[in-house]
Parts: C-alpha cells; sequence; structure tokens
C-alpha cells in the first residue's frame, strides 16, 4: 500500500438540492513522489466529485482534498443512507488502489402536486371526479381526500383507505359527487366543490385544497319545451282553423254536387203519358217500331253500357321485354274508368300501359308492390282496339316466399263499361 485515506466526518448529511463539502486525508506511504488521482465509485457518483483532481505528495507528506456533494432535488435521489466510496489511483504503482468509505445520509423532502379532473362536469344528479397526486418528493407518502361540509345540497362519496404513492409515481383517487335534489326545469345550476388532498410523509402532513365545478343540467331544456309548445300551438291551429276549413269546403263541394244533379234532373224532359191504345195493346206504339237500346239509348246514340272488367298477366325473364294485350270485343266501346296494378314480387324495370295508340303511363316498377288510376272521364277504346301492358324486365323481385322469382310478373285490371257502337260506328 501506497496511500492512507481517511474522511474527515465517516457520516456526511446533505440536502437535496444544495451543496454539502466534506475533507478527506490523503498520506503518501511510499518512499517515491506519488500523483494521485480519485474515482467516486457506487449511488452518490453521479452528483459527487473530488477537489482538486490530481494530487502529488513527497514520501511520508500527507494533504486535504476536499469531496464536494450535490444531490439533485429529485425523487431519484431516495431519502436514506447512501454509502460513498472514492477510490486513490496512484500514478506510478497503479496496483496500489485503495478506497476511502463513508455514509452519506440523504435528508427527506416534501413536494407534491395535486390536480381535480376534470375541473367542471355538467350532469343532472351524480358526477364522477378524480384527483390526480403527484409525488415530487423523495420519500413515500400516504394521500387521503377529504371534502368540507358546505351545506345539505351535495354529498361527497371519497375512499376509505389512503393511498401510498412512491417517489416520482401517481396516484389517482376517485370521489363522486351527488345532488340532493333533481332539477326538472329551468336553467342549468353551478354548484362549487372543493376537495383537499392530504399527503402524509412521517409526522408532516400537507393540504392541497382544489376547487371544481358541477354544472346540473335541467330534465327537459329550454329548446324542448319551445318544440313542445310550438306543437301545441300547430295542433290547436289545425282544431281551430284548418279542421273547420277543410269541414266547410267539403260540404260546400257536396252541397254544389248536389245542386248540380238536382238541376240535370230537372233539365230533362218528363216521359210522354202513354195513350189509350198503348195501355190497351201492352206497351207496344201505334204509330211505329219499338226504339232500340230500352232506356240508355239518351243523346249519344249508344245503348246502355254493362260493367266490365279484363285481367293482362305479363311475365318476362330478366332483361327481357314482354307484351300482353286484351282486345276490345267487335261492336263495342270499353269505357275505362279504373285500372290496378300489382307488382307482389318486387320486380325491378319499366312497366308501360297503352289504350289503343294512347301511352297512358310509364312507371319504375321498383317504386311500388300495388297501385291503382281512377279518371273522373272515361276513356273510350273502340272495338278492335288493344289494351296493351309492355313490361322491359331487369331484375326479378323476392316474394314473401323469401327465394328470388324465376322472372317479372306483374298483373293489371282494366274495369269499366262495355256499350254498343253507336249506329254506323
Amino acid at each position: 500500500m501506497t496511500a492512507t485515506t481517511e474522511f474527515g466526518l465517516p457520516i456526511v448529511a446533505v440536502t437535496p438540492g444544495q451543496e454539502t463539502r466534506t475533507a478527506m486525508t490523503v498520506r503518501n506511504d511510499s518512499d517515491i513522489v506519488e500523483a494521485y488521482g480519485f474515482e467516486v465509485v457506487g449511488e452518490c457518483a453521479p452528483w459527487t466529485f473530488v477537489e482538486p483532481e490530481r494530487l502529488s505528495l513527497y514520501p511520508g507528506t500527507s494533504e486535504q482534498v476536499t469531496v464536494v456533494l450535490r444531490p439533485p432535488r429529485s425523487p431519484s435521489v431516495r431519502a436514506g443512507e447512501l454509502p460513498l466510496g472514492i477510490r486513490v489511483l496512484p500514478t506510478e504503482r497503479p496496483e496500489t488502489v485503495t478506497v476511502s468509505e463513508a455514509t452519506v445520509v440523504v435528508e427527506p423532502f416534501a413536494e407534491q402536486r395535486a390536480e381535480l379532473v376534470p375541473e367542471r362536469r355538467r350532469a343532472w344528479r351524480r358526477a364522477r371526479y378524480h384527483v390526480d397526486v403527484h409525488n415530487d418528493g423523495n420519500t413515500a407518502v400516504a394521500v387521503a381526500l377529504s371534502a368540507p361540509d358546505t351545506d345539505d345540497q351535495l354529498t361527497y362519496d371519497l375512499p376509505n383507505r389512503p393511498v401510498t404513492v412512491d417517489p416520482g409515481d401517481h396516484a389517482e383517487l376517485e370521489l363522486r359527487v351527488r345532488l340532493a335534489k333533481i332539477l326538472w326545469l329551468g336553467k342549468p345550476v353551478e354548484w362549487p366543490l372543493r376537495v383537499d388532498a392530504l399527503a402524509t410523509a412521517g409526522e408532516q402532513t400537507t393540504e392541497h385544497p382544489r376547487d371544481g365545478e358541477l354544472i346540473q343540467l335541467p330534465v327537459f331544456p329550454k329548446w324542448l319545451l319551445a318544440l313542445l309548445a310550438a306543437l301545441l300551438a300547430l295542433l290547436l291551429a289545425w282544431l281551430l282553423l284548418v279542421r273547420p276549413a277543410v269541414r266547410s269546403a267539403a260540404r260546400e263541394a257536396a252541397d254544389d254536387r248536389a245542386e248540380e244533379i238536382a238541376r240535370s234532373e230537372q233539365a230533362q224532359p218528363p216521359p210522354a203519358a202513354p195513350t189509350s191504345s198503348q195501355q190497351e195493346g201492352g206497351g207496344q206504339e201505334t204509330n211505329g217500331a219499338q226504339s232500340p237500346g230500352g232506356g240508355g239509348g239518351g243523346g249519344g246514340g249508344t245503348s246502355g253500357g254493362e260493367q266490365s272488367s279484363a285481367t293482362i298477366e305479363v311475365r318476362t325473364n330478366a332483361g327481357r321485354q314482354g307484351v300482353e294485350t286484351y282486345t276490345v270485343p267487335p261492336g263495342k266501346v270499353f269505357r275505362i274508368t279504373d285500372i290496378v296494378l300489382a307488382n307482389h314480387q318486387g320486380d325491378e324495370g319499366v312497366l308501360t300501359i297503352d289504350f289503343g295508340d294512347r301511352t297512358i303511363t310509364t312507371i319504375a316498377l321498383e317504386t311500388f308492390r300495388n297501385q291503382d288510376y281512377h279518371w273522373v272521364t272515361p276513356i273510350d277504346v273502340q272495338a278492335g282496339s288493344q289494351v296493351t301492358a309492355t313490361v322491359e324486365c331487369v331484375r326479378p323481385g323476392t316474394p314473401i316466399s323469401g327465394r328470388q322469382a324465376p322472372n317479372c310478373f306483374q298483373v293489371l285490371n282494366v274495369s269499366g263499361e262495355l256499350f254498343d257502337q253507336p249506329n254506323g260506328g
């Protein structure tokens, strides 16, 4: 061994964030002039160094160097005892290394941060918050929550036990707030909150008060009441204004129609009284033959009509066109008043209906399943003319069975009256 070392104090107390100095004596026990370097080892090495960094001693002499300790104020430097070792490295005889040891006592410091998350909530009656506590000190702390008694309107549900937070760590403590009454109508009400986070380290307790807010929302907001009022106003307007006007218009239309029918009946000449010869002869005319058409001859020159209808069924494959017709019998006039269309499969395509050389309608199949048309003024189709249904099938539909149909299938029913053609027609 060429050197002897000794700390001035075997135990060194340091405060994080501050500088502490202590002395170490180095003696040259060799017979030559020796230069010494220093190396700090252990957990204190990142924040400990020696001044001067190099020391030269004559044989048998000694000198003091200064050991500087600068622990940072950080959770990484835990409170408690840490070993400190300094290697003394001889330059001429490097194999004779010595180590000087001491104990460093790191004093504790407390530093916490608390945050209420979120600071504001909107709710009808209950809201949930949490307090986020960060331990920036170098010793573990026990954190608990407390809430002051403000009034009977707010009730706090807090954790039952404290939570231990290690240095450099954080913890979330959940709390719930409940309002005593429900706000049914009106404007939102703001309720202030106050929560204290109590951090205890040893015998020291630190309070971290945090303020927040709970905005109580009404169950029925103002816009909903305005909407209900508008709907009520519309209903009253219908009952008091629109509905009586509709009924009055319907009654006037019915009265006008009744007067029109009465005037037409009064305009017709009364039937001629039968002569005595007609009464005796059983109704035969004395000066000519009986008029054709019975009582339906009228001014049109046609005989009385009879109700008639025809059904046209069209089946066609996808991508093809199908045409089916109904031909008016010879000597007849078909006065059409109604048509009914059926697309019960839900096919897709186009249906065209023609009365003779007139196209009545063209309609997309996918827009209906059942459809009907009615005319106040009948449409006449002459003898020999045709009622034609043309279907251009794009895609067969799916009937109630659930399976797609093999082809398109439409049904057209045409109804009205069949009249005899006028004489010479």
